[in-house]
C-alpha cells in the first residue's frame, strides 16, 4: 500500500552528466523560508506583483506560501489545512481563486482578489492519499474537479461550484489497478467530452470517458506505482514517471488507444513529478535522488542534471514564460531559468 509512501533517503550517488549535456547552470535564485518540506508548486500566471508572476508553495506544516518573484520573499502566508501535508495547488481560469488540497482531506478553495486571504468553500474528500487532483475548465464560472474517490480504486467527480456529484469512476470488474496516484482531466478542441488520464498503484495509466464513465484504454507502463503524469494534447502525447528507474512516453491514437512509446532509463529510481514546459519544447522531472532531469519533449534526449537539492524533490512547475521551480523536502524553492523560448 502506498498511502505513506515517502521516497527513501537515498545514497549521495552522484549522475554523471552524458558528454553531449552541457555543464548544469546555478539557480537563477533560491526560496527560502518555508521551514518544511515543499510538497506543492504552482505559478499564479493571473496574478502580477509590480510586473511578476507570483509563485504559490505547498508545505508539509499545512502553510501555503504566495511569493513575490520580484522580492523573492513570501507575501503572504494561508493557514487553512490544520498542519496536514498540502499536496496540490491550482489557480482557477476565471479571476482571483485558489484550489489547495491537503492531507487533511480537505479541499479549500480561497478568495485571493483585493488582499483577501479567505476560504470561502471547501470539499470534503475521502482519500487521504497522495493523489493530486485536477480540473478542468467548463465555462465562465463553472469547472469539473477530479479527486480520489471512497474506495480505495475509485475517482469523483464534481461539478463546481456547486459540488454537484456528476459520477463516480470505477474500474472494469477484472481490473485491480490499486489506488489512482495521477489524474489529468482534460479534452480536444473538437469535441466537448472531457476525458480523463489516470496513474494507478499497479503502474498502468488509463483513459476515461467520463461521460460514459468507461475505461477507454488501459496500458502498463510501470512496474511500480505511477507517480506523476502529464499529457500533451495537441501531439496526444504523454509521459509518466513512477518508483522504478524509467519514465515511460506513450501516445493517444484516434480510437482513443493508448500506446507505449518507450522507457527512458533513469540513474536511480523515484520520480515524483512530471510536467511538460507550456510551450512542449522540453520537460522536467522531480527526483528522488534530489536531482531534477530536463529532456527534450520530442526525442527525449537528456538536456540537464539539476544537482542542487540536498533531498528528495517533490514537486516541479513550469511557468507560462518558461521558468521552472523545483521543490525540495529540504525546504528550499529553487527557480530555473533554462532554453529561454523562442
Amino acid at each position: 500500500m502506498v498511502f505513506g509512501w515517502f521516497p527513501p533517503s537515498p545514497s549521495a550517488e552522484v549522475a554523471a552528466a552524458p558528454p553531449s549535456m552541457a555543464a548544469p547552470p546555478d539557480p537563477q535564485f533560491v526560496l527560502r523560508g518555508t521551514q518544511s518540506a515543499v510538497h506543492a508548486l504552482h505559478f499564479w500566471g493571473g496574478a502580477q506583483e509590480q510586473g511578476h508572476q507570483l509563485l504559490l508553495s505547498g508545505s508539509l506544516s499545512g502553510l501555503v506560501h504566495i511569493w513575490s518573484l520580484q522580492t523573492r520573499r513570501a507575501i503572504a502566508t494561508l493557514d487553512g489545512h490544520g498542519g496536514q501535508c498540502v499536496i496540490w495547488l491550482q489557480t482557477l481560469p476565471q479571476g482571483q481563486q485558489l484550489l489547495s488540497q491537503g492531507r487533511d482531506l480537505k479541499l479549500c478553495l480561497w478568495d485571493l482578489a483585493e488582499g483577501r486571504n479567505a476560504v470561502v468553500d471547501s470539499v470534503g474528500l475521502e482519500s487521504v492519499g497522495f493523489c493530486r487532483g485536477s480540473i478542468l475548465a467548463r465555462g465562465q464560472q463553472r469547472w469539473m474537479l477530479a479527486v480520489p474517490g471512497g474506495g480505495s480504486d475509485e475517482i469523483q467527480i464534481l461539478e463546481m461550484p456547486s459540488k454537484t456529484s456528476v459520477c463516480t469512476l470505477k474500474p472494469e470488474a477484472d481490473a485491480k489497478p490499486g489506488m489512482p496516484m495521477c489524474l489529468e482531466l482534460w479534452q480536444t478542441d473538437s469535441s466537448p467530452r472531457p476525458c480523463l488520464l489516470a496513474g494507478y498503484e499497479d503502474g498502468s495509466v488509463a483513459l476515461w470517458d467520463v461521460s460514459e464513465r468507461k475505461v477507454c484504454s488501459r496500458i502498463a507502463c510501470h512496474t511500480e506505482p505511477v507517480m506523476g503524469l502529464d499529457f500533451d494534447s495537441q501531439k496526444a502525447r504523454g509521459v509518466s514517471g513512477s518508483a522504478e528507474k524509467a519514465l515511460a512516453v506513450w501516445s493517444l491514437d484516434e480510437q482513443q488507444a493508448l500506446q507505449v512509446r518507450g522507457k527512458h532509463e533513469l540513474t536511480n529510481p523515484g520520480i515524483s513529478d512530471v510536467k511538460i514546459r507550456p510551450d512542449r519544447k522540453i520537460l522536467a522531472t522531480a527526483g528522488w535522488d534530489h536531482r531534477v532531469r530536463v529532456f527534450h519533449w520530442r526525442t527525449m534526449k537528456p538536456l540537464a542534471v539539476l544537482a542542487f537539492h540536498s533531498a528528495v524533490v517533490h514537486c516541479v512547475a513550469f511557468a507560462a514564460d518558461g521558468l521552472l521551480a523545483a521543490g525540495s523536502r529540504d525546504h528550499r524553492i529553487s527557480i530555473w531559468s533554462l532554453y529561454p523560448r523562442s
